[in-house]
């Protein structure tokens, strides 16, 4: 064999894609590893260019399989195979996941989830359709989108059980700020930072996922273009009939086209979020009251001691509820008929609040603002204007000195300077030493003892106006203080022995039911503290309006978004319930179910008017 012809041998194996001897792909003539033959007759005669057509040889193609870390794909295919069929399925199945679910949590069932999503259809249609590189940035701008709507879900589902309603991209950013904060007054620094730290890593890892998913099936689609066209085009022709017929699944219909209507939704959200500055800002110009002089106004209430009371969560469900309504109607009739014996008298309606599940400050600047302060944006500007509340204008008169009891208050509150008090005591100016109750700093008949000895108790002092937050009721209502005699209440340290009798809130909220008791159990002790207090401290001179702030949260209202609050007013001079006798509000601590129903903006003005000169 001529040296010539072994050379075209050795060629034309590499060439039908035999594997090289050597990891360089060439192969090496027999007798030696030089690079030059030698013939078996000792000549020589082909061999340079024998040499040269084998070093011109071509080597062979890579594996199809690629050899993944440290080769393990090449070792075990069938491993690798199983890996990405997996692989595949779960980022179709994640992909599926963002486009459907809902973003509340009562939605989430089986039916939501065989749904055909009108997006997912267009997107794919898009996909094929483009050329490679425009695709390659459409499937990653995609999956980031697509996270993040996701993330918005998750957050919308979080603020609906809270609030009853979804996040406000425009005006609610403040409010992870105040989430942060009572994630460490509940649970500590470490499980704030815990928490937190979860959420980012989780945030992340869902887009990162994402993108990659839609990269992944991107992929796969473009590698079997033919089976994913048909499919897409079985789709379209499947969502265009379900719609066109309304079928449904149960209540869930079939073709849905969710994301689309909630992406409008928020845009249409963000425009009027950016409009609602200008609005608010036409409304807090005016004030009817304004131009009124000091010697004018609340004429009716001279030398009386007036005190606004809150009763934190104390929403209508506590009073409505079958399943609260019999205990706290007890507890209503039994302080109305207390405090009838002790010379009161009472009259109570409804009020609706701006807020649901949470956000007390911002019902509290409805009432005494007179403005309907139902976003953190509106609630800025509100405490950064000179627009007058009803706190001030009792200061403006000079008859009164103005106060705040505010116990949940636990650090500076450069707010508490616009609402024009004389005198501010928080958690750390009540002279408390016994233990937190969950979030609450200071148990409510404590508070109200507190405002007893600082303020009301004084003697040869002049009538007071007092805004006073009462906190026990406060979620997550567990554990939860009761009522002791008020000669035992010290200095606080009673209450270590009550709060070690209380609930476990960890195992309460386990349970709705038991978190409804909790509730309803917290609200009739705010109620015992105040009607007692009345009760035992209370004089001729006496005038209280209490009300609830907002409704507990959906856990509570069991779906109801209802926001009615009730409000009452109680005083032993028949006078001050006289000028409001025309209001028809029913007489006692609890209103009628058809009894009148303001917004919580409006009671400023009415209650300026009935105590003002004309009233």
């Amino acid at each position: 064999m001529s040296l010539f012809t072994r050379s075209r041998q050795l060629s034309d194996t590499t060439e039908s894609g035999a594997e090289p001897d050597d990891d360089t792909g060439t192969a090496e003539p027999e007798g030696g590893g030089t690079g030059t033959a030698q013939p078996q007759d000792g000549t020589a005669t082909d061999a340079p260019e024998s040499a040269t057509r084998a070093q011109r040889t071509p080597s062979a193609p890579p594996p199809a399989t690629k050899p993944g870390w440290f080769g393990w794909r090449r070792r075990y295919p069938r491993t690798a195979r199983g890996v990405s069929v997996g692989t595949t399925v779960l980022a179709g199945a994640l992909v599926l996941f963002a486009l459907l679910v809902p973003n509340r949590v009562e939605r989430i069932e089986f039916a939501s989830f065989v749904r055909i999503p009108a997006e997912g259809v267009l997107l794919a249609g898009l996909l094929l359709a483009l050329p490679p590189k425009p695709r390659r940035v459409t499937a990653v701008v995609t999956g980031l989108f697509l996270g993040l709507l996701t993330v918005l879900k998750f957050v919308d589902m979080g603020f609906y059980q809270i609030l009853a309603r979804p996040f406000d991209l425009v005006l609610d950013w403040i409010l992870i700020e105040n989430g942060t904060d009572f994630l460490r007054e509940t649970f500590g620094r470490t499980g704030q930072v815990l928490a937190v730290t979860g959420v980012i890593v989780l945030f992340v890892a869902l887009l990162v996922l994402t993108t990659l998913a839609v990269v992944r099936l991107t992929n796969l689609m473009v590698r079997n273009r033919p089976v994913a066209g048909r499919t897409v085009l079985i789709l379209g022709t499947a969502w265009i009939t379900c719609m066109t017929l309304g079928v449904q699944i149960g209540t869930v219909p079939v073709a849905t086209k969710g994301n689309a209507e909630f992406v409008g939704n928020r845009v249409d959200q963000v425009r009027a979020g950016l409009a609602d500055a200008r609005v608010f800002e036409k409304q807090a110009s005016v004030d009817a009251f304004a131009k009124t002089p000091p010697d004018q106004l609340l004429t009716g209430l001279r030398g009386k001691d007036v005190l606004f009371t809150f009763i934190e969560s104390y929403g209508r469900v506590a009073i409505d509820d079958p399943a609260m309504a019999q205990q706290t109607d007890a507890v209503l009739k039994e302080g109305t008929g207390r405090l009838k014996a002790a010379g009161f008298e009472s009259r109570s309606g409804w009020l609706q609040s701006p807020v649901t599940g949470a956000g007390s400050w911002l019902a509290h600047s409805t009432f005494l603002s007179g403005l309907w302060i139902k976003n953190q944006q509106r609630y800025r500007s509100l405490t950064t204007s000179d627009r007058m509340t009803l706190t001030k204008y009792f200061g403006k008169t000079g008859a009164w000195r103005t106060v705040g009891v505010v116990p949940g208050v636990r650090r500076a509150w450069p707010e508490g300077k616009y609402f024009g008090l004389d005198h501010i005591y928080d958690s750390e100016h009540l002279g408390y030493h016994g233990p937190y109750f969950s979030w609450t700093p200071v148990p409510d008949q404590f508070s109200m003892e507190a405002f007893e000895r600082l303020e009301h108790g004084k003697k040869d002092r002049e009538p007071i106006m007092a805004e006073i937050i009462l906190a026990s009721s406060h979620n997550p209502w567990s554990p939860i203080a009761h009522m002791i005699d008020w000669n035992d209440l010290g200095d606080g340290s009673v209450f270590h022995r009550i709060k070690k009798e209380g609930t476990n809130p960890t195992e309460v909220w386990k349970d709705p039911e038991k978190v409804r008791a909790e509730y309803r159990k917290a609200i009739e002790y705010s109620i015992r503290s105040l009607t007692e207090w009345v009760e035992r401290y209370g004089d001729d001179d006496t005038v209280l309006v209490f009300l609830g702030d907002h409704q507990p949260v959906p856990t509570v209202t069991a779906g109801d978004t209802g926001k009615d609050v009730p409000v009452t007013i109680v005083a032993h001079d028949k006078k001050v319930l006289d000028r409001v006798a025309d209001w028809g509000w029913t007489d006692g601590l609890k209103p009628a179910e058809n009894a009148p129903r303001w917004g919580m903006d409006k009671f400023r003005d009415r209650f300026m008017t009935a105590y003002g000169p004309q009233g």
